[in-house]
């Protein structure tokens, strides 16, 4: 235990997660505060998480950004959820909706009366009872009074570390300029005390929020912390990205297209494009992923495509004496639910609940890591459980992940699904119920059973209610507007 008064906060390194955690410190508790953000620039970004979920509108809310402002300044776009193409089998499509789908009784949710309707061959599609499926397919978006959609935004990572900058300085966040050099301990208990810098200034402080990246500058390098591999679960290693000029009206999803060793993205901003393929260096070379990747390309490139390498897996400790690990420092997972900023905006929030105000006590750290280690592993596991639930024999790479050992946590829930048609979220978990049934069915895990209460109806009053429902959505789809027409209205960016 360290029981001394908790004031000054040094954060190491910048971009997004640093300035995340920033911002805030800063707007939420910036008078009992001292904060001080170190970063370089001659030290660069990885810069690619240009994809959210919709738990970062929460996080805006509460540091108090105005969508509008946000949203021109880092030439974002709206997105709806995620559309996956050849991921159980080529060919296949399906729609992870950020929706609620139809509407669900207390008793069962909504997609076990639709599996009930599918058996006597009534019910159509289910992508018909969710309205963010819906306008997504037929690119709309609008916000009115009367109009309840769930949704979130492609953003420029780099503008967005900026914006949020911008808001952590007015709040009163001291920048640093300068590359950190040394990092100094207490030699009684191995507590982070300063950082020097390489002008030879020293930057003393009593918590230190480590947002390095991948190199974890402080809770690995100085503090040994350790780190938990995932690779055996998750076997993408490698990401090459590269941004392209527009071509056509930006659609409100990302879209994911898995190939013979992972998968690429592309994902809409205002006036440009952010490409990228994710894929195993064991299965396909970086030469083969660029010659893949450019291919694919619609539009002339913006800048050169550049490799980022990781591993899989998380720190064996996020709070390690007084220390954080916020960003890449603490684990990394792979993009492929777009969970990144949100499990550093969570961890920032949580350490906010948590903060050590009258001393950090082993109670306190082991809470904390508590509840790190429990989201990421929600996180986890639904990205796992894409690789898992595929039918593809065209290489290598995806019969490996059919066959692997899931973690148990998993395989529960697939066991669930399978024989009762049951999802769940658990309290405080990221993905909702729908999100898990969305995706198991979308990769082609067929329940044996499911709950009967849609066996209550007769085909009539069954039709009478998909009908219904139908109805309600093409009818508020055909009234949004086109997302294009909708960005030039509210929120035009400015950004060349």
């Amino acid at each position: 235990m360290n029981a001394e008064i908790i004031k000054k906060v040094v954060i190491a390194g910048g971009g997004t997660a640093g300035w995340c955690a920033a911002a805030a410190l800063s707007r939420l508790l910036g008078s009992v505060l001292d904060i001080t953000l170190i970063e370089s620039a001659d030290i660069g970004i990885v810069g690619v998480g240009e994809s959210t979920i919709p738990t970062v509108r929460a996080f805006h809310h509460l540091i108090s950004v105005d969508e509008q402002d946000f949203m021109r300044e880092t030439g974002a776009t709206f997105k709806l959820g995620i559309d996956f193409e050849n991921w159980a089998r080529q060919g296949d499509r399906y729609f992870h909706s950020f929706g609620t789908l139809g509407k669900s009784p207390w008793m069962a949710h909504f997609y076990n009366i639709w599996l009930e309707a599918r058996s006597r061959g009534l019910g159509g599609s289910l992508d018909d009872y969710s309205l963010e499926t819906k306008a997504a397919m037929a690119g709309k978006f609008q916000l009115h009074k009367n109009l309840s959609i769930n949704y979130a935004y492609h953003l420029d990572a780099v503008l967005y570390g900026k914006y949020l900058r911008k808001l952590s300085e007015e709040a009163g966040v001291k920048r640093q300029e300068g590359q950190i050099v040394s990092v100094q301990q207490d030699a009684g208990t191995g507590f982070i005390t300063s950082v020097t810098l390489a002008s030879g200034e020293v930057i003393e402080g009593d918590l230190f929020i480590d947002c390095t990246g991948f190199r974890g500058l402080l809770i690995e390098e100085t503090l040994k912390t350790g780190y938990e591999d995932w690779s055996h679960w998750i076997r993408t290693d490698r990401a090459l990205a590269v941004q392209t000029e527009s071509a056509g009206a930006p659609l409100p999803y990302t879209k994911v297209v898995a190939h013979t060793a992972g998968w690429r993205w592309r994902i809409p901003l205002q006036t440009r494009v952010g490409n990228g393929l994710v894929y195993s260096g064991a299965h396909m070379s970086d030469d083969e992923a660029h010659a893949l990747l450019t291919k694919s390309l619609d539009a002339p490139m913006v800048n050169t495509p550049r490799v980022i390498k990781y591993k899989t897996g998380r720190r064996r400790k996020i709070w390690n004496k007084n220390c954080v690990a916020m960003g890449l420092s603490s684990g990394f997972i792979e993009p492929l639910e777009s969970t990144s900023i949100h499990l550093f905006q969570k961890s920032i929030l949580n350490l906010i609940q948590n903060f050590p105000f009258f001393g950090i006590t082993d109670a306190l750290v082991a809470r904390y890591n508590e509840l790190s280690d429990r989201e990421a592993e929600y996180a986890r596991d639904f990205v796992i459980l894409h690789y898992k639930l595929t039918e593809r024999s065209d290489s290598p790479f995806w019969p490996e992940n059919a066959e692997m050992t899931v973690p148990d946590s998993l395989q529960a829930r697939i066991d669930l699904f399978r024989e009762s048609g049951m999802a769940y979220q658990e309290p405080g978990e990221l993905f909702r119920t729908d999100s898990w049934a969305q995706v198991m069915l979308g990769q082609r895990l067929e329940p044996q059973g499911w709950h009967r209460l849609g066996a209550l109806m007769n085909e009539a009053e069954m039709n009478q209610v998909f009908d219904g429902l139908k109805a309600t959505v093409d009818n508020t789809v055909t009234n949004m507007m086109p997302q294009d027409a909708f960005l030039k209205q509210y929120c035009p960016t400015a950004i060349a």
